[in-house]
């Protein structure tokens, strides 16, 4: 997921009207840029259809990137009880998996 989608900080504005797309087969044939909740949205289908992950150890997280800009991360319950964050817009800015955009990162 983190080599074929990306977040970028600008195109999050400049293509706010790609928010809006929620058909599974558009979002999963682009590559590139992504909204973050069209990132999780994928993450979560893939996450389920795995047959390791019910959806309802899925929760999603909300948080403030730059303190102004909402960002959504998915938070994922593991098999011992512990959760682990997952940010696949944020990868491309370094955020690894157990952690997630929000401040100034």
């Amino acid at each position: 997921m983190t080599t074929k989608y990306r977040g970028y900080r600008l195109k999050t504005y400049l293509n706010f009207f790609q928010i809006f797309i929620f058909d599974i087969t558009k979002l999963w044939n682009r590559t590139g840029f992504i909204h973050c909740h069209n990132a999780n949205y994928l993450m979560r289908i893939l996450l389920v259809k795995s047959g390791f992950f019910k959806n309802s150890d899925i929760q999603n997280k909300w948080t403030l990137v730059w303190y102004f800009s909402p960002h959504q991360y998915l938070q994922i319950k593991l098999n011992n009880g512990s959760t682990i964050n997952i940010d696949i817009w944020g990868s491309a800015y370094g955020v690894k998996f157990g952690n997630y955009a929000h401040g100034i990162h």
